[in-house]
This record gives C-alpha cells, sequence and structure tokens, in this order.
C-alpha cells in the first residue's frame, strides 16, 4: 500500500464562516455527482441507450430494455440517475422518461453540432491513467500520448470531430485569404497531429480537387484513419503516414494544419521551423488551438476549467515527455503561441478566428 504523509500534523484551527462552508459542500456534492454520472453517460452512448429513448419517445425501462437488449433492472436505476442528473426527463403518473430534443442533440446526435457524450472517454482515460500521471508529478518525466489508455483516442476523435463538422469548412477556413480557392482548385494539404483523421477527412470530403496528407507519431491511430479513409472511399486522395511534427514530408504544401496539438508538443518552436520548410513560399500554416487568454485569472472559467484539467492529466506531460519539453500547456494563449510561430520564422501571425472554444491562428512566412 502507498505510504501516506505523516498524520502528525496539527489540525489547522481557523474561525469558519458556516455559510460560505455549506455553498462549498453544495458546489462539491454536484461535482461529485457530475463525476459520478459520467460512467452512466459512457454506458448510455455505447450501448445505445440514448439513441433508443431519442427515436422511441416516451419509454419506460422495461421498454427501453427491450429495444437495446439489455437488462431492465439495470436500465431501471440507469434512468433514476440520468433523471435525478437533469439529463433525460421523468414522468411520475406515467413511469416513463424521455429525452427532449436538446437533450437528444448532446447525447444521441453524434452527427449534429452539440454531441458531447464522447467527452466521457476523454475524462475515463484521465482516470485510467491518474497513477502514471501522478509518477509523472514526482519525476518531471511526464506520459507521452501513447502511453494513454486507448479510450482517449477514440474519445479525441470524436469529441473533436463534432467542432470539426460544425466549423472547420463552414468558418475556420473561409477565415484565412485565399485558401479556400486554392482548395477548390486543388492543393496540397497536410494535416499534421490527425489523430483518426477526422479533421482530414472533412477537408477532403468539402474540397474532390485536392490531395491530403495526414501525419501523426502514433501508428495505431495511423491505422485508424487509414481505414476510416478507406471506409469514406476517399484512399486514393487521402494518405496517412507516420511522422512527427518535425520530421513530416511531402512538401511543398499548400496548406499546414495543426489541430489543437501545437501546444501538445515538446518542441513546438523547432515544429514551426519545420512547417517552414515543408510549406510553398505562399502558403499557410493554420494553427486551431484550445481558446484562452493570456493570464491565468482570465481563464478561472467553466471552459478554463475543463481545459486546464485536460492540460494536466494530458497535454502538459505529454510535451515534457518530449525532447525539449517546453510544456505550453493547453492553456498558453495568443501571445505565447503566436511567439512559438514566429521563433519557428513566420512573421505573420495572427488570430483568423475566435471563438468560446477555440482560436484558429493565420500564420504566414
Amino acid at each position: 500500500m502507498e505510504a501516506r504523509q505523516s498524520s502528525s500534523r496539527q489540525p489547522i484551527s481557523r474561525e469558519i464562516d458556516s455559510t460560505k462552508l455549506q455553498a462549498f459542500v453544495d458546489k462539491m456534492l454536484g461535482d461529485v455527482g457530475a463525476a459520478m454520472t459520467g460512467s452512466l453517460v459512457m454506458i448510455g452512448d455505447e450501448l445505445g441507450l440514448y439513441r433508443a429513448m431519442a427515436e422511441a419517445g416516451p419509454v419506460n425501462p422495461y421498454e427501453l430494455a427491450q429495444l437495446t437488449a439489455t437488462n431492465a433492472r439495470m436500465v431501471q436505476e440507469w434512468l433514476a440517475a440520468q433523471a435525478a442528473a437533469g439529463y433525460v426527463n421523468f414522468d411520475p403518473v406515467a413511469g416513463t422518461y424521455t429525452l427532449d430534443p436538446e437533450q437528444a442533440m448532446i447525447f444521441a446526435d453524434e452527427d449534429g453540432p452539440a454531441f458531447l457524450a464522447s467527452a466521457y472517454d476523454i475524462v475515463a482515460a484521465g482516470y485510467r491513467d491518474e497513477p502514471r500521471v501522478r509518477e509523472a508529478f514526482k519525476t518531471g518525466r511526464g506520459l507521452g500520448w501513447h502511453e494513454h489508455h486507448t479510450c482517449l483516442f477514440r474519445g479525441t476523435e470524436r469529441f473533436f470531430k463534432t467542432g470539426y463538422k460544425a466549423h472547420l469548412v463552414s468558418e475556420w477556413l473561409p477565415s484565412l485569404d485565399g485558401v479556400v480557392a486554392r482548395l477548390e482548385a486543388g492543393a496540397r494539404v497536410a494535416d499534421v497531429g490527425c489523430g483518426h483523421g477526422a479533421s482530414t477527412l472533412i477537408m477532403a470530403q468539402a474540397f474532390p480537387k485536392s490531395q491530403f496528407f495526414g501525419f501523426d507519431y502514433h501508428m495505431p491511430s495511423i491505422l485508424a484513419a487509414r481505414e476510416a479513409a478507406a471506409d469514406a472511399g476517399l484512399a486514393d486522395r487521402v494518405h496517412f503516414e507516420r511522422a512527427t511534427a518535425k520530421d513530416f514530408t511531402g512538401g511543398p504544401y499548400d496548406l499546414v494544419c495543426f489541430f489543437d496539438c501545437l501546444h501538445d508538443m515538446g518542441d513546438p518552436a523547432g515544429a514551426a521551423a519545420h512547417v517552414k520548410e515543408e510549406l510553398k513560399r505562399d502558403g499557410v500554416w493554420m494553427v486551431v488551438e484550445p481558446q484562452a487568454a493570456d493570464s491565468v485569472a482570465d481563464n478561472l472559467n467553466p471552459v478554463g476549467r475543463i481545459f486546464y484539467a485536460a492540460s494536466t492529466m494530458i497535454c502538459t506531460p505529454a510535451s515534457m515527455s518530449q525532447d525539449v519539453g517546453l510544456a505550453l500547456g493547453a492553456q498558453a494563449g495568443r501571445k505565447r503561441l503566436g511567439d512559438v510561430m514566429r521563433e519557428g520564422g513566420f512573421n505573420h501571425v495572427k488570430v483568423a478566428v475566435d471563438t468560446p472554444f477555440n482560436m484558429v491562428f493565420d500564420a504566414r512566412l
């Protein structure tokens, strides 16, 4: 059993404001309830419980169990927990449960613009990998992306795909002057840190005259991306290869994309310098990063809470496990990110799109 710190310390004695204490207890009860409910969301997503509810309308536990080939008693308890969380609605007279249209968008519509059930795979990775991250606190050696539980890779692909499908083609690419015209005419595009290839395939489907090349150092992700490209009928002009941000090849490219990955890299300035080598002189480097202000104080909000937590468990240790180990973190802010890009040789850097969740940088030589 792991040794605990000595209990010989004297208890802290200070005056307590009972009203503030109760308010904080209430907050913590809500947080614990949310944490406990996360695993239930994963079950509902994986077993198709939410999807069945969205299609069926009001159902009782036995009807939902029949629709999903699951155990009615377990479904009964799951439904009660979901209703207590406010994730589904309960009619005590009829004894039935329903998903309203807004709840269905969050939990059942994976192709919609607000699907969030997939986020819990990322949350689960945090719990599963906690012992290894805790060790990184002691050693400072970090924890590589490839060392995480596989649910992180699946969750990342599904979670980020929601935003990419909603915004990448309709908003982000049009914000980069001249890029859409080049993609429509036929361009060469590198998607670095592509993971399972969601962003690459979304762009390829929108611009059939262009060629797309996805790169990631994680070979299992590359294999998954290749399979997804084949399933989508895009393998003839979408290619996935194992490579890092500092050694990918195939240029010169008209457009190089980094989606939510620059801050994970050990040597982001080195990656920027390599992008410069692989980019056409008049090419564009699009860098999508989590939304963040330049100061901690300005990031203390619900979105910052999620990003700082993910950064502690995933992003910062990933960077620390690599050469240089700059450890920008997911809340690096636009100034520090811009400085890294300029250090790599990009003299013209601006934020082209600002959303509550993302910053889209337009970087040019």
